[in-house]
């Protein structure tokens, strides 16, 4: 587990312990790492400027989740440990340049393995593309795909706006079933969530969703909204980070991810409600990792959550304890 002392790290260490899972911290600062050891954790101090730390750290795992961004900077290190341990790697970024460099870096080593490469596992991204791979199902193609991401509010962690500050690439849509930048200013409209949330102001925020649902859905357009409260919370610096609701840690925060499919005149939709965006990635990832180590899982190299695993299944695993699930009909 590179980068269990952040937040997010922090709730993956406890659900990893929670499954049964003996789970070993890996990261440069040995004091920070020492804080969870009495958690049953084993400690490993490594860096990602030091590739034999690396190997050190992740000698005997059965495989590694990297929860330490900005993404940019570590998974290129931490992907490339992995494969030298012929181990699965996951990560949880949201950056659409590290998910694409994944994969194009990796995909065909991890293939020669025989061992598979996660990006972008977490809440942005891998919810998404498992919501839209459960609502196309069957159909071989779409015409437009649609998310959007509803938030009562954002308390972003100091990881979070580190990474923003860092993630400066020209985001990308799918438009005419081709990965291409998205039109500048972004777009805003008006997105009618379910309950609780409703009619809500959003804007056009491309995530790393965009590239795994690229990687093996046929659609036609593809876009991804952000209501637009969490992102006046995000863009305001004084906005303090996550607090604390309940002894696990997790704030009160609520989410609810709507992937609407359009295919002619039919439309189908698959909906997430939940709490807590942090918290909510440590399940998502973990139940991942928990398939992979036990074969559940179609090919191997750097793939997509959707194309990997049978997406409705995999959803449904997480209900009702982490989610709320809705896959709809057509209509």
């Amino acid at each position: 587990m590179f980068g269990a002392t952040g937040h997010t790290g922090g709730f993956m260490v406890a659900e990893l312990l929670r499954r049964g899972f003996a789970a070993a911290a890996v990261g440069r600062d040995g004091a920070k790492l020492a804080r969870i050891q009495d958690r049953g954790v084993a400690i490993r101090t490594a860096s990602i400027e030091d590739a034999a730390s690396l190997d050190g750290a992740l000698a005997g795992a059965a495989a590694v989740v990297n929860c330490a961004g900005p993404f940019l900077d570590t998974a290129d290190a931490v992907a490339s440990a992995a494969l030298r341990a012929r181990i699965p790697y996951f990560d949880v970024t949201a950056e659409q340049a590290s998910a694409q460099a994944t994969f194009a870096r990796f995909d065909a080593a991890a293939c020669k393995a025989g061992i598979v490469l996660v990006p972008a596992m977490g809440f942005f991204g891998g919810l998404g593309d498992l919501l839209a791979t459960a609502a196309i199902a069957d159909w071989d193609s779409a015409d437009e795909i649609g998310i959007g991401i509803a938030l009562d509010s954002w308390r972003p962690t100091p990881g979070t706006r580190l990474t923003g500050a860092r993630n400066t690439a020209r985001r990308l849509v799918i438009a005419d079933g081709k990965l291409t930048p998205q039109p500048l200013p972004a777009r805003e409209t008006l997105w009618d969530f379910p309950e609780p949330f409703g009619r809500q102001d959003v804007t056009e925020v491309p995530l790393s969703e965009i590239i795994l649902i690229a990687r093996h859905l046929r659609v036609s357009t593809l876009h991804t909204y952000l209501n637009n409260a969490p992102l006046r919370d995000l863009g305001t610096p004084s906005t303090p980070p996550p607090i604390a609701a309940d002894e696990s840690g997790r704030s009160a925060q609520t989410f609810l991810v709507e992937a609407i499919v359009r295919k002619g005149r039919k439309t189908r939709r698959a909906v997430a409600r939940g709490r807590d965006i942090y918290a909510f990635t440590a399940p998502l990832v973990v139940e991942a990792v928990q398939r992979v180590l036990n074969g559940r899982v179609r090919g191997s190299g750097a793939l997509a959550p959707g194309e990997m695993f049978d997406a409705k299944n995999f959803l449904e695993a997480l209900a009702p304890v982490h989610l709320q699930l809705e896959i709809g009909d057509e209509w």
